[in-house]
């Protein structure tokens, strides 16, 4: 939840951006992150206690579930009714939608995407980021990063390091890439208020992002 409240003109589009997707017999496995609900909840602790790791990580979790079900109310009639939270526990759905949420302490969304993917027999994950595209290094630092079109699991991996910190901000989670560079996974990564780029995306058309294989 952004900190002035939904964006709720962008939330109509996406639901009916995936039902028409719905309509030409795809299946969506969602999953949400924790987002702003995430840390607002981490940094209202901050201002009285210490946090440690593990807290850290369960309160993103709990807030990637409060998102979830608030994601699968919308999806209501096309969403199995059961969030899933368990990557590697393969439920029977047949509705077009199934939304997913955190896991375990330790283990971002992003790697409950990869491992789903891989439950499910999916070749690509699409990240929908706040980002058009990922870069060699953090822009709002160095002026001279570099945004990346293409890119190669190992390159992509020296660029995100091989350790998982709650609350960190990458393109995508260092231990996800892992898991994904092994299972040869696709992720695609794009701005995902930028439907039209998302919808290119699903139908293997030129679009504006990341592509990491």
């Amino acid at each position: 939840m952004p900190k002035e409240g939904f964006d709720i003109p962008f939330l109509k589009e996406f639901k009916k951006f995936i039902l028409k997707y719905l309509e030409k017999n795809y299946h969506f496995v969602i999953v949400c992150g924790g987002g702003n609900t995430a840390r607002i909840y981490q940094e209202g602790v901050r201002g009285v206690s210490e946090l440690a790791d593990e807290d850290i990580d369960w309160i993103g979790i709990h807030a990637t579930r409060l998102n979830a079900h608030f994601m699968r109310t919308i999806f209501r009639k096309w969403s199995y009714p059961v969030v899933t939270k368990d990557p590697t526990k393969k439920m029977k759905w047949e509705t077009g939608v199934l939304i997913g949420a955190g896991w375990k302490p330790g283990w971002s969304t992003d790697y409950v995407a990869v491992r789903l993917a891989k439950l499910y027999g999916a070749k690509t994950v699409i990240n929908l980021s706040n980002i058009d595209y990922a870069y060699d290094k953090d822009p709002k630092v160095f002026k001279d990063a570099k945004k990346i079109k293409d890119i190669k699991w190992k390159e992509f991996r020296k660029i995100v390091g091989d350790k998982w910190v709650p609350g960190s901000n990458l393109p995508f989670d260092p231990i996800a890439s892992q898991e994904a560079e092994k299972d040869k996974i696709k992720v695609i990564i794009l701005k995902g208020n930028n439907l039209k780029q998302v919808g290119n995306a699903l139908e293997g058309i030129s679009y504006q992002g990341t592509t990491v294989s």
